[in-house]
């Protein structure tokens, strides 16, 4: 039987040859995080904005979908299912700030779920500078109870804000994973 530490020991010499995607990668994942907090009021609208837009278009596809399955029992699901999206992809769309502070709670959730993640996958498997990720991880469940402690007076600005940062450490994260599996040594 092999440990999970053997699993992942042969698997780095796989990891080290994309060690460049993971900085290229990182340091991109940095400038936007840059370029999110610069811009907050923009990255929120363009993110609900995005996200009604892909409300909508998946909509458009199940709504095909359900008329391509006419004669299934569930055929009504089908097509429920589209008018919601659609009907929700549509309401972001025509009031992006009211659509911004539904969605920043549910970002909120995310941070704080993604970030327990992180943390836990971190601590168990302790990759090489396991602690960016770790410190990353800590910082999203942070902003995470922040925007939920504020989530009343929670500004639209403040959405694009907690965007930047979290891709900013992400980025901090990967970047440095990169550096440390680049600099172990072929195996």
């Amino acid at each position: 039987m092999t440990s999970i530490s053997e699993v992942f020991t042969g698997a780095i010499a796989e990891v080290r040859k994309s060690w460049g995607w993971f900085l290229v990668i990182g340091i991109l994942l940095m400038i936007l995080g840059a370029t999110c907090i610069v811009k907050a009021q923009t990255a929120t609208a363009f993110s609900i904005l995005a996200l009604g837009w892909v409300l909508i278009i998946s909509g458009v596809f199940w709504l095909v979908n359900s008329f391509l399955t006419i004669t299934w029992p569930i055929f009504f699901l089908y097509l429920l299912n589209a008018l919601i999206r659609g009907g929700v992809g549509y309401l972001l769309i025509r009031h992006p700030n009211a659509g911004a502070e539904g969605v920043t709670m549910v970002i909120a959730i995310l941070l704080i779920v993604g970030g327990v993640f992180r943390t836990a996958a971190a601590s168990v498997i302790k990759f090489p500078w396991w602690g960016w990720t770790l410190f990353s991880g800590l910082v999203a469940i942070a902003l995470g109870v922040y925007v939920l402690a504020i989530y009343p007076t929670a500004s639209t600005f403040f959405f694009g804000i907690v965007i930047g940062v979290d891709l900013i450490f992400d980025g901090a994260a990967l970047t440095a994973f990169a550096g440390a599996i680049h600099s172990l040594p072929n195996v």
